[in-house]
């Protein structure tokens, strides 16, 4: 009997230790947390460099940017793009932003039937990219209506070079 109630002793103990170091931990984090947020302008900058890129190379696209949240900032359909394209715009920025890359880069990296991939706003074809500025990730772009994913890429690639200098300047 006397082994029974240390052996009991000893489990409670040890189920007590994760709780308690739990609260500790607890204890140290700080009560509210800042998170930068891309402003409406900067958004609104990316979206237009996104869409003069295309015009340039005589494409009409759709671009959509999403916040750190996921949530539609910014979405831009010009002339003659195809009303398909915003849906899938918007599905290639919150892909690029929730896995913190390129969506290209994610192509063949979900394979299984079952996979995240198959996720509703999930799109790993290419022309999502992050917005990623002094180590946070503030959003993502994503551009459809080009020939080629590539293209919608390129162009998702120039709207975020059109506001990274000011971005990272912001984070000094």
């Amino acid at each position: 009997m006397k082994t029974k109630n240390l052996m009991l002793v000893g489990i409670l103990a040890m189920a007590a230790m994760p709780a308690a170091t739990s609260a500790a931990a607890v204890e140290k984090q700080p009560v509210t947390v800042n998170i930068p947020r891309l402003s409406m302008e900067m958004a609104l900058r990316a979206a237009q460099g996104a869409i003069n890129a295309c015009r340039r190379a005589g494409v009409q696209i759709a671009v959509t940017v999403v916040d750190r949240g996921g949530d539609p900032q910014v979405v831009l359909r010009d002339v003659l793009a195809m009303d398909v394209a915003l849906p899938i715009s918007r599905d290639k920025a919150y892909t690029a932003m929730s896995f913190n890359s390129a969506t290209s880069a994610l192509a063949g990296r979900f394979t299984e039937p079952a996979s995240v991939a198959k996720a509703p706003g999930v799109l790993t074809s290419p022309g999502g990219v992050p917005i990623v500025a002094g180590g946070a990730i503030l959003g993502g772009i994503g551009v459809s209506g080009a020939p080629t994913g590539e293209d919608d890429e390129k162009c998702a690639n120039a709207g975020l070079k059109s506001i990274l200098e000011e971005l990272e300047m912001s984070f000094m």
